[in-house]
Order: C-alpha cells, then sequence, then structure tokens
C-alpha cells in the first residue's frame, strides 16, 4: 500500500485502508485519540533514538483526521478525495520521520508543509494529462491562480502584475499560466457529439487517423519487404555468373543494357539472351515465394 512506501522494508507501519471505503475510513481515524504535547514529544524520543515504530504508529494515527481535514480544501481539482487523502498520508510520514521533539512545536504544525507539498505534487500531476507546471515558481502560480480565479474570471493587466510582483516573476510567466489551465483535455477516442454533422465535433481518433501510418501496416509492410531482398539476394547467389550479370545489367543497373548488347558480347542470339533472362526470372521468383 503508498501509505507504506517511504518506510524501509522492515519499517513498515499499518495504517488503515483509505481506498475501499473513505466513509468507513472517517469513521474510523475519528476514535483514534488526538496527543497532548508532551505525549507527541514523548513518543517523538522514542522513534528517534530507539527506531521505535510502535511510537511512530500512535504519531500517525494521531492526526490521520487532520490529514483529511487538509485534503478536504483541495476538492475543486475534480481529483478522488480517497487519493487526496493517501497523499497527505504520505507526507505525514515524512514529517513524522523528520519531527525534531526539541524544537518545541507541535506535530501538526510541522507536518501540514509535507502535508501540502505531498497533495500539491499529486493535484499537479494528474489535474491535466498534459503537466502545467513543472519548475517552482510554475507550481506557486498554479495554485495561486486556481485560488485567485475562485472570485474572477479572467484577469486584468493590473491583477497580471501583482501576482508576478508577489511572486517574483515575469508578468508573461503568469499569463502563460493562466493560459495553459484555461485549456481542457479531451480522450482521444471520445464518441463524436451530436448534432449537424457538418459541425459536430470529431474526436482526434477520427480526424488524425492515416492507414498508411498503422503501425501493424507499417510492420507488415517493413517485414514483406525484408523477405522480399532477402529472397532476392539468396536467389542471385544460385544463380550462375552469365545469368546473375544479365539480370544486373538488365534490371538493376541505372544505365540497362539492351537484349542486342549482351547477346553481342556473350555471342549468342538476342532471343538466347531473353530466355536466359526469362529463366533466370523465374528462379529469383521462386526464392523470393519461399523466403
Amino acid at each position: 500500500m503508498r501509505n507504506n512506501a517511504l518506510m524501509p522494508a522492515n519499517e513498515a507501519v499499518a495504517l488503515p485502508s483509505v481506498a475501499d471505503d473513505l466513509n468507513h475510513y472517517l469513521a474510523k481515524i475519528s476514535s483514534f485519540r488526538i496527543l497532548e504535547a508532551d505525549e507527541e514529544q514523548q513518543l517523538a524520543r522514542r522513534l528517534r533514538d530507539h527506531d521505535d515504530l510502535d511510537a511512530a504508529r500512535e504519531l500517525i494515527m494521531s492526526q490521520l483526521r487532520f490529514v483529511v481535514h487538509i485534503a478536504r480544501t483541495y476538492k475543486g481539482y475534480g481529483l478522488p478525495m480517497a487519493d487526496l487523502v493517501q497523499e497527505g498520508n504520505v507526507g505525514l510520514m515524512k514529517a513524522v520521520r523528520r519531527f525534531d521533539p526539541e524544537v518545541g512545536v507541535r506535530l501538526i504544525s510541522f507536518a501540514v508543509h509535507w502535508i501540502r507539498a505531498e497533495i500539491h505534487e499529486f493535484v499537479i500531476r494528474n489535474w491535466r494529462i498534459v503537466k502545467v507546471a513543472t519548475t517552482k515558481a510554475q507550481r506557486k502560480l498554479f495554485f495561486k491562480l486556481r485560488s485567485a480565479k475562485k472570485r474572477l474570471t479572467w484577469f486584468s493587466r493590473e491583477e497580471v502584475e501583482a501576482v508576478a510582483e508577489d511572486l517574483g516573476v515575469d508578468p508573461e510567466v503568469v499569463m502563460e499560466m493562466e493560459s495553459r489551465m484555461s485549456g481542457h483535455d479531451n480522450a482521444f477516442d471520445a464518441p463524436a457529439s451530436a448534432g449537424d454533422e457538418q459541425h459536430r465535433a470529431l474526436a482526434p481518433a477520427e480526424t488524425l487517423h492515416a492507414e498508411e501510418a498503422d503501425p501493424y501496416t507499417l510492420l507488415a509492410d517493413a517485414d514483406q519487404t525484408e523477405q522480399a531482398v532477402s529472397g532476392l539476394l539468396a536467389g542471385l547467389d544460385e544463380l550462375d555468373d552469365r545469368s546473375r550479370d544479365i539480370l544486373n545489367r538488365r534490371w538493376l543497373q541505372d544505365s540497362k543494357a539492351t537484349l542486342h548488347e549482351l547477346a553481342e558480347q556473350y555471342s549468342v542470339s538476342a532471343e538466347r539472351i531473353r530466355q536466359i533472362e526469362k529463366a533466370a526470372m523465374k528462379k529469383l521468383k521462386t526464392h523470393m515465394l519461399a523466403a
């Protein structure tokens, strides 16, 4: 399960499953007791000094309800709540491993950064098929603009410049991110929309298909060509020198020889050259079909 992915194999901490039934999960974690500050510090010291996994488990269990609370603030991105919660749990586990009881802060105050960071990464990876944000500045812009667009349908130039100044980026970067976020994913093979045949929206699968670019056709053609060339070479090896030379000069050279030129060279009639050529072609055809 993803919850345990950050612990070594011999240090797995069993957590309730989020995927099966979210309502059941929420009911179960609500029964876990919230720890007092001194209890958190004692458990954190046991984990730090003795690698006590029971202590780690108690720390994690006591904070699971807070992860759900944080995950709910990301409902507007259209992603499954169970996935958001599970990613937040991953961030919580990272935080528990790094929590220093001597600093004097509560675990959730320290862990909220790790929980949000893990959820942010999940949202960025899954909000669109194509990534809308790859750099740190673009990630900040993504969530800043998403928050602002709950109030505004579009940005004025002044608002673009204000966001750019706040994040220390160029206004053009803000405008580019806004453009990326305005796009929508379309299924490659989605059914065409109903309505007027002339104006209906076609799925990319209908408009981009090219028979000559079909992978099966390309592979079959390449295989057939390879077999033909192999058969041709094998057939040429089986011919005598005169027959091979006649075929080569009649069909495989840019400047093709005539029957009479070859007849004069080999001191035979043009008809005899034609017969040798025909017999050699028949042998080649047999080899190419057998290849």
